[in-house]
């Protein structure tokens, strides 16, 4: 299976591809979408970009299956509704690149790579180096996209195995409401 890591950013986003065959991963591409050459309060040409750059990465390297990094409230409000709306770019390129998306927050893809949720940048790198045998440290963004891919490595199979062997029910006290069944 080839998994599309993709860390939302509105200046820059970073893209990571691995090829997960059982528990191996094997290292494809990781790189970045930058919008910094445009004007900073030139939002949709920026959102383009990154849509443009994302169908662009889909095309080049037909992944399988795709993850993205969860986007929280940071400090700033007005910072995060950009990120959001950077974020909604991404995912939306790879809908309609008919891929499937699964998320992660940040503290889940440290958990997965690093070992634990509070893990530094930089141990995060070294991780990811460590774990894809690169001969270097990737940049930040990169090796955000390529935690979320390895994260989408290890947990997505978990899912699938465990959606196969457990059909999901609903409970049965999610059928009643008011005091009256359906």
């Amino acid at each position: 299976m080839r998994i599309l890591g993709i860390d939302p950013g509105l200046q820059t986003t970073g893209f990571g591809v691995v090829d997960a065959a059982g528990s191996a991963l094997s290292y494809v591409a990781s790189g970045t979408i930058r919008t910094t050459h445009l004007d900073r309060g030139d939002l949709p040409a920026r959102l383009k970009v990154l849509f443009d750059g994302i169908t662009e990465v889909v095309a080049r390297y037909q992944p399988d299956a795709a993850s993205v990094e969860i986007v929280f409230v940071n400090v700033n409000p007005q910072a995060t509704l950009l990120l959001g709306q950077a974020r909604g770019a991404c995912v939306t390129a790879l809908v309609c690149s008919a891929l499937p998306v699964a998320e992660y927050t940040a503290l889940q893809m440290k958990q997965a790579v690093a070992g634990h949720g509070k893990a530094a940048k930089a141990q995060v790198q070294a991780m990811v180096q460590r774990l894809l045998q690169l001969p270097g440290l990737p940049g930040t963004d990169a090796a955000d996209a390529l935690g979320l891919a390895i994260t989408h490595a290890h947990v997505g199979q978990s899912m699938h195995r465990l959606a196969q062997a457990t059909e999901l029910q609903r409970k049965s006290s999610g059928m009643y409401k008011a005091g009256r069944s359906r």
